[in-house]
């Protein structure tokens, strides 16, 4: 019996994904980035910007599992915007179990990223106005610091968003007459 050896995976559409849309998506897995790093901070000890008791919370096993969990996924979810624009997004890999080797159907990665896209922009808005609220459990620089790195959250939905839509576009033209 030989030995099985899959085929590449090959895109359904010959249309590339426009590039401002591969500069978005890898823009969106990075702006995650520096709140991730962030809590990883906290969950090795370092206050980072908060006062001693405000950082007492943050010092339970549950508080560090919690952190370093919410990093990896956000961090893992944000990634998968960059599906949207390789040809993973539009046929899975052929090493994932029972379903690998599958055409991806367009609205079942367009509707759930512009759901996330909503979902993402009306949680992380708020952040815009950061400083107007005070944070008596952080120190002054803590409060400008962590308001910095959480700042960029801002554009993970609205990047989200325009990369799901130009993939919807991309991967439901019909024809030549639709590509203008």
């Amino acid at each position: 019996m030989e030995p099985r050896n899959p085929a590449p995976c090959t895109p359904t559409t010959t249309l590339p994904a426009p590039r401002w849309a591969v500069r978005s998506a890898h823009l969106a897995a990075l702006v995650v980035l520096p709140t991730g790093l962030w809590r990883i901070a906290l969950v090795l000890g370092f206050p980072a910007g908060y006062t001693a008791d405000g950082f007492a919370g943050f010092e339970t096993p549950g508080a560090k599992v919690w952190m370093l969990f919410l990093s990896v996924a956000t961090e893992l979810l944000a990634l998968l915007t960059i599906g949207l624009v390789r040809p993973w997004g539009e046929v899975l890999p052929r090493w994932i179990p029972r379903i690998g080797g599958r055409t991806v159907r367009p609205l079942a990665a367009t509707v759930p990223a512009l759901v996330g896209a909503v979902c993402l922009t009306a949680l992380w808005t708020p952040m815009a106005w950061w400083w107007t609220f005070p944070h008596a459990d952080m120190t002054h620089t803590g409060h400008i610091l962590v308001g910095l790195l959480y700042q960029p959250l801002i554009l993970w939905g609205p990047l989200l968003g325009a990369v799901a839509v130009a993939y919807h576009r991309r991967r439901t033209v019909r024809g030549p007459a639709h590509q203008a």
